[in-house]
């Protein structure tokens, strides 16, 4: 009898087996380490760069993988373990150190930076250590100084003095310290500074010695010799314009704003700490939540290098990071002490919304608000060509003289330069930039009737284009502008020239860029713009650049 049984259960457990088996996938619960794999699939191949994740819950790690290659010329798979460059996400790391020694009675938050770097302008307003931290010091960002000033990525190296002695050659600020939120890595950088002038050590040893070593993360450090070997290291790789892939990893030893190496395992013993304050203390890590405040009073989302925001309803605080071939992020929603950490070695590999998709699947339960799925360009409210050709043209940043480029092609107003970016119109003057959630809006100002551009650029607070009447210009008229120009600012020679039919700017490190008349006086360069000034005879005296980070850097006319 027994024995009959066994056998009737026996085969009812196989009939199960065969019809679990035999149903479509749709009908079937996948795990969600499953649909975390299914997130980067077109990276988990043995040809192609890829990505390291962690999810985390309470600190602890319930998946991690990765996917992709850590080194394709020995064929060295991507880790948990294996070692990313995670350039700004490596702020928040410096913010906790200058805390550290804030809470020791150190240094004020609010003193002068100038008291502990006095390489640091007298601009006249005091820029303090806070300002640094919230990025509303108005500080030029070190990036594009060095890029103007003839540094050539992944081939000259960039030190810690030639960030100090660029910033000390400076005789002007973005704006007044506390007017504005505009990303400056230039802060950062400064703040490593001062850990090692107060704690006598280096960023890379204060850190490990107080954030590191105590919270077991072996694996993580600030990178400031570039010639350091790193075991599990993941060399990162970008597009070769001749096909294929090639190399591309910072060679710079500037710390503080980026050069953290750390891994997607280390990442979540950092992650809860937020939960049991071993390092620091509560009271520290509720400060590192706090936002900053703008003279105005005005809050930013920007706290001490953590970003606050949501996704589909749920509070995030996090940060991302790029530098050459190196993309992360570090996503943590605090309400659900859930977190991700995706690191990436490939440009394209988009670890934010990697981190955001994997949070859909571990919060599925938690949100608030569906899913929004990739917006089809076919929902945009329809505007007649007569419509989207009154909105073209250029339109200038009153502060800097940036000029941003409207146009219309294929029957689609566009933005940028080349092919531009698709802007869709979502009525009511709003346009979403691209398949983005980034949206602007182009109408009419109230005072003068002129057109204004409204939004969010390079991550910076909210800022207002305006209209501006396009020029064209005669080969004679192109030929006033040539000359040599020198900047004391970055120490170095501009020449302008003009080139056949074209008015060019150029310098041996810099190299040659064409320069496209946007407004009068005014040009677009593939770095930023140029706006060209006259003097009371009408005679161009100099010209200023301003980026996207950095306003109006002078340059003046050689006679």
């Amino acid at each position: 009898m027994q024995w009959i049984l066994g056998r009737t259960l026996a085969s009812v457990v196989g009939i199960v087996v065969v019809l679990v088996f035999t149903l479509p996938i749709s009908a079937q619960e996948r795990s969600p380490e499953a649909q975390v794999d299914e997130i980067f699939t077109a990276w988990d191949t043995p040809d192609s760069a890829g990505c390291a994740v962690s999810a985390i819950r309470d600190g602890a790690i319930i998946y991690k993988r990765g996917y992709g290659m850590a080194n394709l010329e020995y064929g060295v798979p991507i880790t948990p373990s294996s070692v990313f460059h995670v350039a700004s996400v490596s702020k928040q790391f410096t913010a906790f150190a200058l805390m550290l020694l804030a809470s020791q009675g150190k240094l004020s938050l609010d003193d002068d930076v100038r008291t502990y770097v006095p390489e640091v302008p007298d601009f006249g307003p005091t820029i303090t250590v806070r300002h640094l931290i919230h990025h509303t010091s108005g500080l030029r960002d070190q990036w594009s100084l060095l890029n103007m000033a003839g540094w050539r990525w992944e081939a000259d190296v960039v030190k810690q003095e030639d960030v100090l002695y660029l910033t000390a050659l400076q005789k002007a600020l973005n704006f007044e310290p506390g007017a504005e939120y505009m990303y400056s890595n230039t802060g950062y950088t400064l703040m490593a500074v001062i850990v090692e002038r107060l704690s006598g050590q280096t960023l890379r040893r204060f850190a490990e010695e107080n954030i590191f070593e105590p919270l077991g993360m072996n694996d993580t450090h600030f990178h400031d010799d570039h010639e350091m070997i790193v075991r599990n290291r993941a060399y990162a790789y970008a597009p070769d314009p001749d096909g294929g892939l090639k190399i591309s990893i910072p060679d710079f030893d500037v710390v503080g704003a980026t050069s953290l190496f750390t891994t997607v395992e280390d990442l979540a013993r950092w992650d809860r700490n937020f939960y049991t304050a071993q390092v620091g203390g509560r009271g520290l890590i509720e400060q590192m939540h706090e936002r900053g405040v703008l003279n105005d009073g005005d809050t930013i989302p920007y706290a001490f290098a953590l970003s606050h925001g949501t996704h589909r309803g749920l509070a995030t605080v996090g940060h991302g990071g790029a530098d050459a071939g190196y993309r992360s992020n570090f996503m943590r929603f605090p309400d659900q002490r859930f977190s991700v950490a995706v690191l990436c070695n490939f440009p394209s590999s988009n670890p934010g919304g990697k981190a955001r998709r994997v949070a859909d699947v571990y919060l599925a339960d938690d949100f608030t608000e569906p899913r929004r799925e990739a917006p089809s360009m076919d929902e945009a409210v329809q505007l007649s060509d007569a419509e989207l050709r009154r909105l073209a043209g250029f339109y200038r940043h009153p502060a800097s003289d940036l000029a941003l480029r409207l146009f219309v092609k294929d029957g689609r107003l566009r933005a940028g330069s080349g092919e531009g970016t698709a802007l869709v119109h979502l009525g009511d003057h709003r346009f979403r930039i691209g398949r983005s959630s980034n949206s602007i809006e182009v109408k009419s100002s109230g005072e003068d009737g002129l057109l204004q551009i409204r939004g969010r650029f390079f991550g910076n607070w909210e800022t207002v284009y305006t209209w501006a009447e396009p020029v064209t210009l005669s080969i004679d008229q192109l030929t006033e502008y040539a000359g040599m120009y020198h900047s004391e600012e970055l120490d170095i020679d501009y020449a302008v020239e003009l080139q056949d039919t074209a008015l060019v700017v150029q310098n041996i490190k810099t190299g040659t860029r064409v320069l496209t008349p946007t407004y009068a006086d005014g040009f677009s360069v593939g770095f930023g713009s140029i706006a060209f000034t006259r003097d009371a005879a009408g005679r161009i005296e100099g010209f200023t650049v301003s980026t996207g980070r950095v306003r109006r850097v002078w340059f003046e006319r050689r006679r």
